[in-house]
């Protein structure tokens, strides 16, 4: 039982470690020309930019799409930067 709760505290600290390293971890995405997108491997936006050419109300339906695809990419980049972290820190998961 005890060596049981050792192995709970022990994954615990391991979690609180990788958290830490990932909110440390930034992904810059530019997945639409115009839009870059800053995020942590913790999946926290840190910064979006927007050209001013991209902001013309007439494209207003494309540039939401556009902003779309960027978050969605952006997202996706931290979360295979979250997993590579994992995978080097838990080497048996």
């Amino acid at each position: 039982m005890l060596d049981k709760i050792k192995q709970l505290m022990e994954m615990k600290q391991q979690a609180e470690k990788i958290k830490k390293e990932l909110e440390a971890v930034t992904v810059d995405v530019n997945e639409v020309r115009g839009i870059r997108i800053v995020i942590s491997g913790a999946q926290d936006f840190r910064s979006v930019s927007v050209d001013e050419g991209l902001l013309d109300p007439q494209n207003k339906q494309r540039f939401e799409a556009d902003l779309l695809r960027s978050l969605n990419a952006a997202v996706k980049k931290s979360q295979q930067a979250a997993a590579q972290k994992m995978a080097s820190v838990m080497p048996g998961m």
